[in-house]
């Protein structure tokens, strides 16, 4: 049962607010001069009746009022008899009427008797919450699975080791993803007749096929080198063909960016590194990938020693990836003497090379115009991915799969 309020009482004395208003406003009128009890909720009812308009703090009246039904509900509550549900839950709304008190009453003894789980507004209103006895409450029950939004865990991984690499002091790389053989190759000191230079190797672009070389200063140094005419080298004993270093391709590695920046000018001493995709030929597999990231770099500086790079390359794999067994491998690039590949033991698929690095060879150095020795890396990141990610597929760190997702934790 419902009983009037003290302001329900008061709008069947005095009738409705936005019925006030609009017998008080019969032609536009300034709102700063209104003044009326009620004003606020007279303004959003009739508004919302569609009665008036307020237009550059003017308020226009739109038409002639209509009867209401709250009226007539209010008048039923008054005289005792049942108001239609819909009209009932507006004056409740807008707090003309509530349940009789004797009702809520009844309703908070009901709850009592059937056991209390949780306070309800009938409790409360009639203070009887002060004689509930609360079911016990199973705190080591688990409640229902939450799944909030939260980072892919590779792309969280990525930002942790690039936060981290800037923590360490090292400055941040970045290159065009669609790259000039000259810089993917040639500023590498990598000759032209590589096998890993041949199409069955590198992806090349269909349209445009070619780009425009660097200063040609830089690019006769290049040429120098290659041509064994740096003093000190023999280069590769051939003619270089300029033609050939201009042809575009999609980056194949990341070490392609470092030559970029040598040749600009960097700080001496200086730490930088890159994340970036990739794009190879390969065979498809737990390992492999035709596109994928890497991670890499380089530190200038004139004390460089070999066992900097080794100490360096240790503290990736452990820190980054948490591989426990690593081990490094005697091997071979054009442009880093000496050189090594860096392997971590997976628990379950076993050894996996993460990565190539070296001292970069002077033939490369010098056409670039840097004196000191430099210490450089590549590492496929999203080796390291797996490790930290325990997982045993590199696809799946492009997976869309929710249950994998969801049951993974959030890398800080």
């Amino acid at each position: 049962m419902l009983q009037l309020t003290e302001e329900g009482r008061r709008y069947i004395r005095d009738g409705l607010p936005e019925k006030r208003l609009i017998a008080l406003v019969k032609k536009p009128t300034p709102l700063a001069g209104l003044q009326m009890p009620d004003l606020g909720i007279a303004l959003q009812w009739a508004k919302k009746h569609g009665w008036v308009a307020i237009e550059k703090g003017m308020l226009r009246p739109l038409g002639k009022p209509r009867d209401l039904p709250e009226e007539a509900g209010l008048q039923a509550v008054a005289a005792g008899k049942p108001v239609d549900a819909r009209i009932a839950a507006v004056l409740i709304q807008r707090k003309l009427v509530q349940e009789a008190r004797d009702d809520l009453r009844r309703q908070a003894e009901r709850q009592l008797e059937e056991g209390v789980a949780t306070l309800t507004p009938e409790l409360i209103a009639t203070g009887l919450w002060k004689q509930a006895t609360f079911k016990p409450y199973n705190v080591s029950s688990p409640g229902a699975a939450r799944h909030p939004g939260k980072r892919h865990p590779y792309n969280a991984f990525l930002f942790q080791v690039r936060q981290r690499l800037v923590e360490m002091g090292f400055k941040e790389m970045t290159g065009p993803l669609i790259e000039l053989e000259f810089w993917n190759f040639d500023a590498l000191f990598q000759p032209q007749n590589h096998p890993s230079r041949d199409w069955t190797q590198t992806y090349s672009l269909a349209f445009p096929t070619t780009g425009r070389l660097p200063a040609k200063k830089l690019t006769d140094q290049v040429k120098a080198a290659h041509e064994g005419r740096l003093p000190g080298s023999t280069g590769w004993g051939y003619r270089w063909n300029p033609e050939k270093a201009a042809r575009l391709m999609p980056r194949a590695h990341d070490t392609a960016i470092s030559p970029r920046y040598l040749a600009t000018g960097v700080e001496v001493p200086g730490k930088y590194f890159n994340i970036v995709r990739c794009f190879r030929p390969d065979v498809i597999d737990a390992t492999h990938g035709v596109e994928f990231n890497q991670t890499g770099g380089f530190v200038i500086d004139p004390d460089l020693t070999f066992r900097h790079l080794l100490g360096l390359l240790k503290e990736f794999a452990t820190e980054f990836a948490g591989a426990e067994k690593i081990k490094f491998i005697p091997d071979y690039y054009p442009f880093t003497e000496p050189s090594i590949q860096m392997s971590a033991k997976h628990p379950d698929l076993g050894w996996i090379e993460f990565g190539g690095a070296g001292i970069f060879r002077e033939e490369l150095t010098q056409a670039l115009g840097v004196q000191e020795p430099v210490i450089a890396w590549g590492v496929g990141i999203d080796r390291l991915a797996m490790f930290r990610l325990g997982i045993r597929d590199i696809r799946e760190l492009f997976t869309r799969d929710l249950q994998w997702l969801r049951s993974q934790p959030v890398i800080a």
